[in-house]
């Protein structure tokens, strides 16, 4: 047992791990698991890829940091080239930082300065990250906020169309929504203070609920008629996770920031904070910064990754991962009555285990996903705010035998469990 660590990390599980390749993990004593958390939607191309490796290995023997505000290095400008021919229209400039948190907090900064703007408006059951402001724009789950206020002022929530809890169909569930919004600008916060609406385009730590189109274009619709920027937080879901390489592309909409992490860099502690340039120069010199972001060997893993997913066919592979995944699972749930509904969007996908009642089932999940660990070495997570929703985030190179696998060991988990 580690001694001289901080115990506020959760441990999913007490595995040590000594190496990992594809979608699976190799224990110090030589054990193999199938990873279906991808590192909470890190490593979409898989523990390892050897492109990524050998960038990461050659930049090592020539910078391992050169820091922005002294000296700009010949993969800073690269990686924000191919940035702004990936991203959606307008994003065209960037600043790096290090982690989902960061990018949050910067893209917030931004849109303050840009607006002049004092407020930023979330969605139930959103999750923006830990640090003080993200804590308090973060309302997927209590113990994320408790202990921690009083926390940043000028944060507003507005409701998300969660149907599977609120048992609207899903057209009623965005009509709610949409009006509710409208009365928050009316009764708690002007559309003149309003600097930025948030919203990730599917929940992550939330239950993984995709947001609806019509809800969206309905949200961008208010920002623009009110100066209010539209901020697009795909920490979660950018980078091939979905099917596309980002979320919003499904939606065929802009957004005006875009939040990025996790899957950017395979592994490497990298995020970005993407706008028009024109937005961007709003931004004060100065005003925003950091001693790490753009770091060398971030942007040679964040460029080899891009290099990954821009491949022919990288993509449709992913997409197709998760049609085999759902399919699977629905499947399982014509068998399962424990199964209340499966809901993905690509490979983002999500289970919700219920009781006999059809109410959310946290102890039944967490007894899935012990049995799934120790009897089938598969290593899964849940979410949700009752901890009831099984989240997969299989490796977006898992092979369709693993997918296979991974199926029929949910299958003895269920009947083990029941």
């Amino acid at each position: 047992m580690d001694t001289h660590l901080a115990d506020v990390w959760f441990e999913l599980t007490d595995l040590q791990v000594s190496h990992g390749a594809g979608a699976v993990v190799t224990t110090t004593d030589g054990v193999d698991h199938l990873d279906l958390t991808s590192g909470i939607g890190v490593v979409n191309t898989g523990h390892c890829h050897p492109h990524v490796v050998e960038a990461i290995r050659e930049q090592a023997g020539r910078f391992l940091h050169a820091q922005v505000n002294c000296y700009r290095h010949d993969r800073l400008e690269p990686l924000a080239a191919r940035l702004a021919e990936i991203t959606p229209d307008p994003i065209e400039r960037f600043f790096l930082a290090n982690s989902g948190a960061e990018a949050t907090e910067a893209a917030v900064k931004l849109a303050k300065q840009a607006t002049g703007r004092p407020h930023v408006i979330v969605f139930q059951g959103s999750f923006h990250g830990r640090t003080h402001l993200t804590m308090a724009m973060t309302t997927s789950k209590t113990v994320y906020r408790a202990g921690h206020a009083p926390l940043p002022s000028g944060v507003f929530v507005a409701p998300f169309p969660y149907t599977f809890l609120t048992g609207e169909d899903e057209d009623a569930a965005i009509d709610r929504c949409l009006r509710e919004f409208d009365l928050l600008l009316r009764t708690q916060t002007a559309p003149s203070e309003v600097a930025c609406v948030m919203i990730e385009p599917v929940l992550g730590e939330g239950g993984y609920v995709p947001a609806p189109t019509r809800f969206l274009h309905g949200l961008r619709d208010r920002c623009r008629d009110l100066g209010i920027l539209f901020v697009a937080d795909e920490v979660q879901t950018g980078f091939g996770r979905t099917g596309r390489l980002f979320a919003i592309e499904h939606h065929d909409l802009q957004p005006d920031v875009l939040v990025m992490a996790k899957g950017i860099a395979s592994g490497f502690p990298v995020s970005a904070v993407g706008s028009s340039a024109e937005l961007m120069r709003r931004w004060p010199t100065g005003s925003h910064g950091g001693t790490y972001g753009g770091n060398p060997m971030g942007c040679a893993a964040a460029l080899a990754t891009i290099d990954v997913m821009t491949e022919p066919g990288f993509l449709e592979r992913a997409a197709a991962v998760g049609d085999r995944f759902r399919a699977g699972l629905d499947d399982l749930a014509a068998r399962h009555p424990a199964i209340g509904e499966n809901r993905n969007l690509g490979a983002m996908l999500a289970t919700e285990i219920v009781d006999a009642e059809g109410t959310p089932d946290a102890s039944r999940t967490a007894a899935i996903l012990a049995h799934l660990l120790r009897e089938e070495r598969v290593i899964v997570m849940s979410c949700g705010p009752f901890g009831s929703t099984v989240r997969w985030i299989p490796p977006l190179v898992i092979g369709d035998d693993q997918v296979e696998a991974a199926l029929a060991a949910f299958d003895r988990a269920l009947a083990a469990t029941g």
